[in-house]
């Protein structure tokens, strides 16, 4: 065998191998975003995908356990427990009535079991109520500078 013939083969075998690597890990990273709303109707073969659902935090339902947080997204007026079993700490901005975002695949028994949380509290960035914000568009009374 000639050596551009051994060339091409190895080159050949070597872009297919990336191809079929890149394919499925693509299928395995992608994830679907559902509404707590759309979860009792998907059918059997989405339940096995990985799924985000998106929430609030329903405040008092944060239970720490040894390996994993259980809580309760709602949304629109419907809940769903999850799970959070994942290896990174939980957000900082992880706490009740936090907005949450979830990534993870629904269990038979309806729980969502979350390897991935993201948290954030729209609250913490708001005005208090009667408090506006100046017209010159700074936030405060800080008085930069020296007295």
């Amino acid at each position: 065998m000639k050596a551009k013939s051994k060339f091409a083969i190895g080159a050949g075998i070597i872009v297919v191998a990336i191809s079929c690597l890149a394919y499925v890990g693509a299928q395995q990273s992608k994830t679907y975003y559902h509404t707590i709303s759309e979860i009792p109707t998907l059918n059997g073969s989405a339940l096995h995908q990985r799924l985000r659902v998106g929430g609030d935090v329903k405040t008092g339902s944060i239970q720490h356990y040894s390996g994993r947080t259980d809580f309760v997204l709602v949304e629109q007026g419907k809940g769903m427990p999850v799970s959070y079993v994942g290896t990174d700490p939980l957000p900082d901005t992880f706490k009740d009535g936090a907005q949450c975002l979830v990534e993870g695949k629904v269990q038979p028994d309806g729980r969502f079991v979350a390897e991935t949380v993201q948290a954030k509290c729209a609250s913490k960035y708001e005005a208090a109520p009667g408090q506006t914000q100046p017209a010159d568009g700074t936030s405060g009374s800080y008085q930069g500078g020296k007295s």
